[in-house]
């Protein structure tokens, strides 16, 4: 499979949260790190996501705020 964004991080489930329309999935990164996505809660049970799975997040944005103190 191709796909136009250019980050891809492959990481494990960590957590997956449902809601009553969405769920929020947490990904541990390799070396530690997460990142969490919202998602719909058909999306989630259509693939199965569960604790363990490995999977992708695709990130394509056009933009990026970075913020400092």
């Amino acid at each position: 499979m191709k796909i136009s964004a250019r980050n891809i991080l492959k990481g494990k489930v960590k957590e997956v949260k449902h809601g009553m329309v969405d769920t929020e999935v947490d990904i541990e990164l390799p070396g530690g790190g997460e990142i969490v996505s919202v998602i719909t809660k058909h999306s989630a049970e259509t693939m199965k996501l569960a604790k363990g799975k490995e999977v992708y997040a695709v990130i394509k944005a056009s933009n990026v705020m970075i913020m400092v103190d």
